[in-house]
């Protein structure tokens, strides 16, 4: 495994992965309003903010991972990376599903929070699979 790759990569996916976060938040606001509709659910926006850390931590965590699978994946280039951004963000809509189930939301801010997610992990995944490359790769 190519560590110094694997680690540029993951950084790399970290900042694409939170660009696409506030791209998302910025260009459809309404999906952040959509959680106003739901205050026995979603905290409050300052309440928020004081567990952003943590939510920040965790995003980092789980890209640093997906950069480790893609790596064990012995895979190289964008559309490999397309391919294991595609898979994650179909994960990603499960639990989206999931959690539509469990909590009282509604099916706009599922949907809306599925193809967030998706298109997320997509722009992720091309990052990773743009940069790393196994050991021996010109």
């Amino acid at each position: 495994m190519n560590y110094s790759r694997l680690a540029l990569a993951a950084l790399a996916g970290i900042v694409a992965s939170f660009a696409v976060g506030f791209l998302i938040i910025s260009v459809v606001p309404a999906l952040m309003e959509e959680t106003h509709k739901y205050p026995t659910v979603f905290r409050a926006k300052e309440e928020m903010m004081s567990f952003m850390p943590f939510g920040f931590f965790a995003a980092a965590i789980s890209v640093v991972v997906v950069a480790i699978i893609f790596a064990m994946t012995h895979q190289r280039g964008w559309a490999a990376g397309l391919c294991l951004g595609i898979l994650i963000g179909i994960f990603a809509i499960c639990h989206v599903t999931n959690n539509y189930v469990n909590y009282r939301v509604g099916g706009k801010l599922a949907v809306g929070q599925a193809a967030a997610y998706l298109v997320q992990w997509i722009v992720t995944g091309i990052v990773i699979g743009l940069i790393y490359k196994p050991l021996g790769t010109p």
